[in-house]
């Protein structure tokens, strides 16, 4: 038995990623009685190569995976495409070829360079959203949302890009300008279909609150995006018209005090109000300016307010006052009803407006200490009721219920719960995408179609251009379609599906991929979900997260599954920058991950991303690191084989006693201390970066031991145990470098066949720790003390320690500072 010579990744890797392969190494299936974990990472676009940012994601869950297999749990692990959307469709513009072509190649691509860096997926359950016997569910279950009317068509205002001819969502609008093509992106009235999320708004909302494993940030992202709203809605008549207009606000206290309304530029109602063509063209130049905001800068009220009079009052519901209508470029059409009730005394916003355009600012509440002369800016601090008609005197929280109940029973009003949170719009005017299941029957209307029909596939023999919108409408086969219902000529929907919708259950498809008679089986949904831990990028912190739990929360009440929440723990890992910036070829600072495997290995690509950041942090990228890593393993295999003809094979055997001699007690009392500490680092923090430091000290400790040393019985016994062990302890992180070195150790098979190694409580705790002693926070000597050590007894070392001694001649101690088992400072005059 020999170890082999020198560590040549070329020859390792391929060779146990065949091995892995061949022998179904990650497959899994229900094991009834054995502790379960499903561990996902977010899936990838697949954009064509992979880039750091997956490498580091990807290799964080597979050092987690196969970790918890050696400890004994059964883990699924799997792999898949996320593979509509209209990045395929311009790719395949720019490269003139069929979008469907395009994905297929990329898969190929990308599945060959994720086994090339060893990760642990089970490729049996590989899914691609694109294949239609993935989308043919999704379609059944748009079809049961439909019949439940959780799924409904209604006409919208919609961000739409001429140039691309399809509807962007609101994060995808920059500037006014589409975020793809910078063309300027109009408002346009749609037919759209929507899925209803606001019927789950409170209970998605209130769910937040179990996620214990999911960042606070995420959380709070979340609960900003549902914006739950209680106060009261308000119905102001306007004035000459037989128009309403029903405004929602948080502080009915302040409802004397409303001096103007304001509507969204884009607001319906407006066009049919305003005659004058002159503030017609006035109200036009306002919209234009809208459409230029970037809508986060709306959202934050970063930017200049302003706004039209538009000639036209309405009437106060509870004192009859003529109340001027404004349009505004602070009021967003999808929040609320898109109108807003201004009271400038106590609304900074409002305040500032008033100002601006010469508006009334009447006061309603007044400091509990009397009133504030003179009001140079809005009073939002509860106060006492003051020109409120029946409410003066009464303070002002208490005034919000009284003046609800007074809207009510005069009915103007009501009290009204509201969520920011819109219904969720899924359909898209392009090509590629899951069609919608749906077709317009001129006698039955929009009718569903058949189950047994489905999938109801995307047809692939078309001629794709991107000029002129989606070319579904053009192909005659796809458009004309039996009605289901009636069995008369009838007309196919033509748009697609939000590629959100593939991504908002996918993680149920992993479960039983290949079956043909469900979405998936509710036996596997019983044994698998939740997913146990989720990784992916912040960016994903509302929509896709949002969107998954609702989607979650639909299937269990539609009866395919029994869980309400999808993902138990979140990890959102942070980016890969480099040169100050995330790597991104525009910017020219992109490192190719198969540069680093083909030049250092796929080990060396892995180990560099956990050691140079915790997960969460961002990584910076540095050559000089790489090389660290790289050099790291060549050391390590160097040791490997400079004592392996000391080496005896214990794995069974009991752990080694602790040995007579110092300097093996202190390896003895490393080994264990390190076995706990990368145990304890992966499965509680995911601090991986400090696990390696951990191993690194171990190695340094082993190198530092006489070879002579090794040879007695009690040594042999402790390098065996401890070799054996930094090869299961590294074998997370570099897992080809690990099986061959264990197969070096005489071992046959894998080594993720053998349990993580254990470490005993007693042997962690150290013989001798190290205090060192300052002198007026100089560094003045080290005593190696029993950890137990007290300050008197530290302190009589230091009396026999002449060159401490010297530093204390003729000067008396004035103060103490002693930390056990680490420091003792003494402060002297």
């Amino acid at each position: 038995m020999s170890f082999s010579d020198s560590y040549d990744p070329k020859k390792f890797e391929p060779k146990w990623q065949a091995y892995w392969e061949e022998h179904r190494s990650f497959q899994v299936r229900e094991e009834a009685g054995k502790p379960k974990f499903y561990l996902l990472e977010m899936f990838p676009y697949p954009s064509g190569r992979i880039h750091m940012g997956h490498v580091r994601n990807y290799t964080i869950g597979d050092v987690l995976a196969r970790f918890l297999k050696m400890r004994g749990y059964n883990v699924l692990h799997p792999m898949g495409w996320d593979a509509f959307g209209m990045p395929a469709e311009n790719a395949a513009i720019k490269n003139k070829t069929h979008p469907a072509a395009w994905t297929k190649e990329n898969i190929k691509t990308m599945q060959g360079q994720l086994r090339r860096l060893g990760f642990s997926y089970d490729w049996d359950r590989e899914v691609a959203t694109c294949d239609p016997e993935y989308y043919r569910w999704e379609q059944k279950i748009f079809i049961e949302m439909f019949h439940k009317g959780l799924a409904y068509k209604k006409k919208s205002l919609v961000n739409w890009c001429p140039s691309c001819q399809t509807v962007l969502a609101n994060e995808q609008v920059e500037g006014g300008a589409c975020w793809r093509c910078d063309s300027l992106v109009e408002q346009k009235p749609l037919e759209q279909w929507f899925l209803k999320i606001t019927d789950y708004a409170e209970e998605l909302l209130q769910e937040t609150y179990n996620l214990k494993g999911w960042p606070d940030r995420v959380l709070t992202m979340q609960r900003e995006w549902i914006g739950k709203s209680v106060g009261a809605e308000v119905v102001f008549k306007v004035e000459g018209s037989g128009e309403e207009i029903v405004v929602f606000t948080t502080r009915p206290d302040t409802l004397y005090g409303v001096t103007f309304l304001s509507l969204a530029a884009e607001h319906p109602l407006i066009d049919g109000l305003v005659k004058d063509e002159a503030k017609r063209a006035e109200l036009e130049a306002l919209r234009e300016r809208v459409r230029k905001i970037d809508r986060d800068k709306r959202v934050a009220d970063a930017y200049e307010k302003e706004g039209v009079a538009l000639g036209v009052n309405v009437i106060h519901p509870l004192t009859g006052a003529k109340v001027p209508l404004f349009a505004a470029n602070f009021v967003l059409m999808e929040y609320g009803t898109g109108a807003v009730m201004a009271v400038p005394a106590h609304d900074q916003r409002d305040y500032d407006f008033a100002k601006k355009y010469a508006l009334p600012v009447q006061v309603v509440i007044e400091p509990k200490e009397g009133a504030k002369k003179p009001l140079d800016q809005a009073f939002v601090d509860p106060g006492v009721m003051v020109q409120s008609a029946q409410f003066d005197g009464m303070g002002s929280e208490e005034a919000k219920q009284a003046i609800v109940k007074f809207l009510e029973q005069q009915k103007h009003g009501k009290a009204k719960v509201t969520f920011k949170l819109r219904d969720w719009g899924i359909s898209r005017q392009r090509y590629w995408g899951a069609p919608i299941p749906i077709v317009y029957c001129e006698t039955c209307g929009a009718v569903p179609e058949k189950v047994e029909n489905l999938p109801v596939r995307l047809p692939l023999d078309v001629e794709f251009t991107g000029e002129g919108g989606s070319p579904l409408g053009k192909i005659a086969f796809f458009v004309n379609a039996p009605c289901p219902k009636c069995g008369e000529p009838a007309r196919r929907e033509t748009d697609t599906m939000d590629t959100f919708m593939e991504s908002s259950w996918y993680f149920f498809r992993y479960l039983s991929p290949k079956d043909n008679e469900e979405p998936f089986s509710r036996l596997s949904s019983d044994y698998w979900m939740p997913v146990d831990q989720y990784i992916g990028g912040i960016e994903h912190a509302v929509l896709h997260l949002l969107y998954s739990r609702f989607f979650t929360k639909i299937l269990r009440d539609l009866g395919y599954t029994g869980v309400s929440e999808p993902f138990k723990n979140l990890l959102t890992q942070g980016m890969v920058i480099k040169d100050g910036a995330k790597m991104s070829k525009s910017k020219g600072n992109v490192v190719d991950p198969e540069y680093l495997i083909d030049k250092y290995g796929a080990d060396t690509a892995r180990l560099f991303c956990l050691f140079a950041a915790p997960p969460e942090k961002d990584l910076d990228w540095n050559d000089a690191g790489v090389e660290g890593s790289s050099r790291f393993l060549v050391r390590v295999w160097r040791l490997l084989t400079e004592l392996f003809p000391l080496y005896r094979r214990r794995m069974g055997a009991n752990t080694a006693p602790k040995p007579a001699l110092s300097i093996l007690r202190g390896v003895h009392t490393k080994l264990h201390q390190t076995i706990k500490k990368v145990t304890d680092d992966i499965q509680q923090d995911f601090h991986f970066n400090t696990a390696i430091s951990a191993i690194m000290e171990l190695v340094n400790k082993v190198a530092e031991v006489p070879r002579a040393d090794w040879e007695g019985e009690e040594g042999a016994a402790l390098l065996s145990q401890t070799l054996e062990s930094l090869v299961l302890l590294l074998s997370p992180f570099v897992p080809h470098f690990c099986e061959e070195a264990w197969r070096n150790l005489g071992y046959d098979g894998s080594l993720l066949d053998f349990p993580w190694p254990s470490f005993d409580p007693e042997a962690t705790q150290a013989d001798l720790v190290t205090v060192v002693v300052q002198v007026n926070g100089k560094l003045r000597g080290k005593i190696d003390l029993p950890p137990q050590a007290t300050e008197d007894e530290v302190k009589h070392f230091v009396d026999t320690d002449e060159k401490i001694k010297a530093h204390l001649e003729g000067k008396s101690v004035v103060k103490t500072i002693f930390v056990p088992g680490k420091l003792l400072n003494l402060v002297v005059k």
